[in-house]
């Protein structure tokens, strides 16, 4: 059972290519919406697939929604439960990608006042393999692009209107030869990958840039942080980072729901550490993988495990 593409809007059920909105849709103008990455990982022994850390994505969704004047009709435990169902009937037996999306569906173009606007609700999961190839250190090009301040745009929430930015760093980054982009703060110290977040290694000691400098905190991070803690015995730091600290440290890696976690063996045509996956790196990477797909059992309450039906 190869899997069927089905969403969710409008409050129900439809198949993929029936979920459509109208031209004249607020947030297809203006950005004004929030959404979440959320990853299902297939793990063929059990038969399951494994979606991590859902009911914290949906959290983290609705504080979005918040920020936004965008009121759903769903709590995080609703939301949870639409979710598990449409991953079900879609069937898939592989990694999926599971993409909700709570916007201002208001058919509404010249209008800048989020509380007069309707708003709804949609979900899709597709089918979903590597987003970079974690298997090697990529290179990363340090953008020109910044990471904006909270104070001009939330950067503690996934809005649409945010990633804008982070897609003019990506793409900069992959047509001058790179794998990825990182972004610093207004003030030059660094912040974040365009879709991850970022972690280094010196002299055993694991630093992370914090909420003052403008990257979001996420979930992956969040994990990493405990994973570290708990079964490495390595507290992580969060403090100011400077660029040049990248260059100079052991090791530098990314995380993130699409990207796991990722090595990073060059910036700026500067090899870091010995250019490849780094000793640190490498354990962090084979802990996580465990976690995710429900091959740690004192990590389960972090997966929500999905028997596919015809399963």
């Amino acid at each position: 059972m190869a899997g069927q593409g089905w969403a969710f809007l409008g409050g129900k059920q439809v198949r993929i290519e029936d979920a459509k909105v109208n031209i004249m849709t607020h947030a297809l103008h203006y950005g004004t919406s929030a959404f979440e990455g959320i990853r299902g990982n297939w793990n063929q022994e059990q038969g399951k697939t494994f979606i991590f850390r859902l009911r914290e994505h949906y959290e983290r969704l609705l504080r979005g929604s918040k920020i936004l004047k965008i009121e759903l009709p769903y709590s995080a435990d609703d939301l949870c439960k639409i979710t598990v169902d449409l991953l079900d009937r879609c069937g898939y037996r592989q990694d999926v990608y599971i993409r909700p999306l709570a916007f201002k569906s208001a058919e509404r173009v010249a209008n800048l006042k989020l509380h007069e606007l309707d708003s709804d609700f949609a979900l899709m999961i597709l089918p979903f393999g590597s987003y970079i190839d974690n298997d090697r250190a990529i290179r990363c090009q340090s953008s020109s692009w910044r990471r904006p301040e909270d104070s001009m745009m939330p950067t503690g929430v996934k809005l649409t209107g945010l990633y804008t930015t982070s897609i003019l760093a990506k793409t900069e980054a992959i047509m001058a030869g790179f794998d990825e982009a990182i972004l610093l703060t207004n003030d030059g110290h660094v912040s974040e990958g365009s879709g991850e977040n970022l972690f280094i290694v010196q002299n055993g000691r694991i630093s992370t840039p914090g909420e003052t400098d403008n990257c979001l905190l996420g979930i992956t991070r969040d994990s990493v942080i405990t994973l570290c803690r708990k079964e490495l015995g390595i507290e992580v730091i969060e403090r100011r980072i400077h660029r040049s600290e990248l260059y100079l440290a052991d090791e530098v890696f990314l995380t993130g729901t699409a990207a796991h976690v990722t090595s990073v063996g060059e910036l700026d045509n500067r090899r870091i550490g010995t250019g490849a996956i780094g000793k640190l790196t490498g354990q962090i990477q084979e802990i996580y993988a465990r976690v995710v797909t429900g091959r740690n059992p004192k990590y389960l309450h972090w997966c929500t495990g999905v028997t596919p039906a015809g399963g």
